[in-house]
């Protein structure tokens, strides 16, 4: 004892402060964190015909969104004893999901995000082997699956259309563009989010002067210059021109072409988005930053809804401290859940349909415009519930 005190003071003081560690060390090591595995399901998608050298085709949209926020994750997870990891299984084109599900994830993982059309959503969610697991569905808007086809086992993270059209509605509303003119594509998607629309103008009081649906052709000799004029020709009146067209084939040609000079909102012009390059509010533009420098472009809005899911399962784990389906799913429909989620408001799901609240952004290409719900526009519970389908309205059966 004598020889440690002859030892210089500033090391003997280290050699003290390093000994609990010394001794308590060992526990540590011994303590293994709780592994939080989550799932990410897709299907290899071929590119599409360009429709513009603008915007070329992203592969692995959601994915990055994804392991960004499995980072986020094991930073908390380090000093709650757990440890998230993500394994990406992919379809290949002409193959069954349902058939990677069965084969690699069914029985295996609890948690799955899962980005793949609407018609295979519910598919999914039907498997025997899926009756475990949470499905959290990051792709698809459509409202009949927050409604009469709803799954107790499916989470929405992304904006469901009628949210979309609600919160492009209260907009218009505010500025008083109460008139309007709907122009819709052929598709599917087209019709519905033009349905979208119809009940938002219907619920907030605006008014649709006309309706058409567009009829472009291929004839070379009609131009985009000669088609939107007479397409945006009208007997009446209106304030705004809203545009039905989800896959982007003549919406973008209809500013500064109009009959009219009238603004242009809905699936182009001025868009209701979860996520978009100009939002840099509530901390957003160091979101927007990590992933740019880890990936090198702009953060979509399935990767946004990629980050949200795995962010979800991160923190209701994390609150719930468990890695099991039950404690984990149960936190998340509770009041007691908040996610956060950039946009100056905590997120939360709806215990009724699945859906996640959450404000919507209504942007220009290059502009953040405004956040909706919109300033005015109340709610007995939360504003966030003036954008979608409310409790009193929802048709899902299992939430009833």
């Amino acid at each position: 004892m004598t020889g440690f005190f002859k030892l210089p003071l500033r090391k003997t003081l280290h050699l003290l402060w390093l000994a609990p560690l010394t001794l308590i060390g060992p526990a540590f090591a011994k303590a293994k964190p709780t592994p939080v595995p989550i799932a990410y399901l897709t299907q290899e998608q071929e590119a599409p015909p360009p429709l513009s050298n603008l915007d070329p085709f992203i592969k692995d949209k959601g994915l990055p969104g994804a392991e960004l926020a499995i980072e986020d994750n094991n930073t908390t997870g380090q000093f709650t004893g757990q440890q998230f990891t993500l394994k990406d299984f992919t379809a290949p084109p002409q193959g069954d999901p349902a058939a990677t599900f069965k084969q690699n994830i069914g029985g295996k993982y609890r948690f799955v995000i899962v980005n793949l059309p609407s018609a295979q959503l519910n598919k999914l969610a039907d498997l025997p082997e899926a009756k475990d697991t949470l499905l959290l569905d990051i792709a698809s808007q459509d409202d009949t699956l927050r409604n009469q086809d709803c799954r107790a086992n499916v989470l929405h993270l992304l904006p469901s259309r009628a949210m979309r059209a609600d919160a492009l509605a209260q907009y218009l509303l505010k500025k008083r563009w109460t008139k309007l003119f709907l122009l819709q594509g052929n598709h599917d998607e087209d019709r519905l989010y033009g349905d979208a629309v119809k009940r938002a103008a219907k619920r907030f009081g605006l008014e649709i002067v006309s309706e058409k649906a567009w009829e472009h052709t291929t004839d070379a000799r009609r131009t985009a210059q000669a088609d939107v004029p007479v397409m945006t020709q009208a007997d009446d009146e209106y304030d705004v021109l809203v545009v039905a067209d989800e896959r982007g084939e003549f919406g973008e040609y209809l500013d500064y072409r109009t009959w009219l000079p009238r603004p242009v909102a809905g699936t182009q012009g001025l868009t209701a988005t979860a996520w978009h390059r100009t939002h840099e509010q509530w901390g957003a533009v160091q979101l927007q930053n990590r992933f740019k420098d880890k990936y090198g472009r702009w953060m979509e809005e399935i990767d946004y809804a990629g980050y949200l899911a795995a962010r979800a399962v991160g923190e209701a784990a994390t609150r719930a401290q468990s890695n099991e389906l039950k404690p984990v799913r149960d936190y998340m429909l509770s009041p007691a859940f908040a996610l956060q989620g950039y946009k100056g408001t905590p997120l939360s799901f709806r215990p009724w349909d699945g859906q996640l609240r959450q404000p919507v952004l209504l942007a220009a290409p290059r502009s953040l415009v405004a956040v909706a719900p919109i300033e005015g526009f109340l709610h007995p519970k939360t504003e966030l519930d003036t954008l979608g389908y409310d409790q009193p309205e929802t048709t899902c059966p299992l939430h009833k």
